[in-house]
């Protein structure tokens, strides 16, 4: 496999937990041609950096502090990625920032990396998304959907019988 998706978050802090619960989605209802490998990050900041190394293109998809509203979905890529990560929303984004730092000193960067992300509106104790980022899930679940596209991957909806 040459692409990975790589959600990351906090899933005890609200809208941090954004990136684990759109892999969780990804994982239940898509199937993806040619297969692709998705991976809950959790927290794992540095504990990531294999999966670094593995694949030719990553997505990330995370919170990311964009200075707008709450609900913003941006896409960043190669370059633009390090100055949005400076902001530190919570205790992960040290890893995640230096994940990438580590990756580049050591030559193993992916050819393409993108970060899908969604300015988050509350970061605190609690296991559901706040309202806002839970209107704006399914279009963040898209705009991930597009990137794969514009890789070649083919994203089928799965119907789910019982």
């Amino acid at each position: 496999m040459e692409i990975g998706i790589i959600g990351v978050g906090n899933i005890l802090l609200m809208d941090e937990g954004v990136g684990p619960k759109v892999v969780e989605i990804l994982q239940k209802n898509y199937k993806f041609e040619p297969e692709i490998e998705i991976i809950d990050g959790g927290t794992l900041g540095l504990d990531l950096l294999p999966y670094i190394e593995k694949f030719k293109k990553i997505l990330l998809i995370d919170i990311v502090d964009f200075h707008k509203e709450p609900g913003y979905i941006g896409i960043l890529r190669g370059e633009e990625i390090p100055p949005y990560l400076k902001t530190k929303l919570s205790l992960h984004h040290v890893g995640v920032q230096d994940l990438l730092e580590i990756a580049r000193l050591m030559e193993m960067m992916p050819e393409e990396l993108v970060l899908v992300g969604i300015q988050p509106e509350v970061i605190d104790m609690g296991l559901d998304l706040s309202q806002t980022l839970k209107v704006k899930l399914n279009k963040l679940v898209e705009e991930v959907l597009k990137v794969l596209n514009l890789w070649g991957v083919k994203c089928v909806l799965q119907s789910h019988q019982k």
